[in-house]
């Protein structure tokens, strides 16, 4: 048995995700080591909300980020074994980096919160857009994009699971790739309630921001091999690493990719540490072969254990 475990990005985030692990120590400490780092009550915010301060990208990446993993520490603590494999789902990238030791919490907290800024800067609000197109191919959601891009950018930018594509860029684009994928024969073609339309070109100014701040962080060799999103690779050099997570914040999310890439290394387990349990049902649509598996409260946390540790 080879096992991955994968890190949930932004849009699993609620209030009171953490309220099953209150009892733990280890858990409390991560997010007391966030609150330090940002000069704010993660705890509070996390425990009681309200959803709309929980939800505004500025705090749910560090939010995010600060939920994951404080459980993968739960799951160290609770003696659980370290995972053959990591990778996350867009701001999860920078949970499976403190993961596999390539940077720590203490910097990776304000990091996420700078590219929160950068991003949520980098088009006005109510400019751009996302949304999710249902039932057509990644090639038809492309066509769909080019066919529609007379009214400004629109591009596929997170390739989710077969037949689910998330596409962002302007707000008309995307509202004529909408159209022109329900005439393609979309299932549905959904608006994403979100503030910018991450992952496409228009957030070039956010990667060119975040070079700068990623300039100053310190980035090590990771213990655990990290798959990225924006090329499925592994890189170990820490310039390599830092390259790309400057292209991926306006380059797209090739999660399916990402997961055909862990099944071709053998995996046969990938368990999603995080609130929320949106990957894990990507991973059996992308590939039924394969376990998936959640760890989101101690219960969840316990079951897994026993999972990857029956012999």
């Amino acid at each position: 048995m080879k096992f991955a475990f994968v890190f949930p990005g932004q849009g699993s985030q609620s209030v009171g995700m953490l309220n099953a692990f209150a009892d733990q120590p280890i858990v409390r400490e991560t997010v007391q080591e966030a609150s330090d780092a940002l000069n704010q009550d993660l705890g509070k915010l996390i425990a009681e909300g309200p959803a709309e301060d929980l939800n505004l990208t500025t705090n749910t990446q560090p939010v995010m980020l600060t939920a994951a993993y404080a459980i993968y520490r739960a799951w160290q603590q609770a003696g659980g074994p370290a995972p053959a494999l990591v990778a996350g789902h867009s701001l999860g990238e920078y949970t499976a980096l403190v993961a596999a030791g390539a940077i720590a919490f203490r910097d990776a907290v304000p990091l996420v919160r700078f590219r929160a800024q950068v991003m949520q800067t980098a088009v006005p609000v109510g400019e751009g857009g996302m949304a999710a197109i249902l039932g057509l191919d990644d090639d038809t959601v492309r066509a769909v994009c080019a066919e529609a891009s007379a009214a400004g950018v629109v591009e596929a930018v997170n390739f989710n699971a077969p037949s689910q594509v998330v596409i962002a860029g302007h707000k008309a684009a995307v509202e004529k790739a909408c159209e022109v994928a329900k005439a393609k024969g979309a299932k549905r073609a959904l608006p994403l309630p979100v503030s910018a339309p991450f992952h496409s070109s228009l957030l070039k100014p956010a990667s060119d921001q975040l070079r700068e701040y990623l300039a100053s962080v310190n980035v090590q060799v990771p213990s655990i091999p990290v798959i990225n999103n924006v090329d499925v690779a592994i890189v170990n050099e820490p310039a390599q690493i830092k390259d790309a997570l400057v292209r991926q914040a306006a380059g797209a999310v090739r999660w399916v990719e990402s997961v055909q890439a862990m099944a071709a290394q053998g995996v046969t387990h990938v368990v999603e540490c995080g609130p929320g349990k949106v990957l894990a049902g990507l991973t059996k649509r992308i590939d039924g072969n394969l376990i998936g598996a959640s760890v989101f409260d101690p219960a969840s946390l316990e079951e897994t254990l026993k999972l990857l540790t029956a012999n």
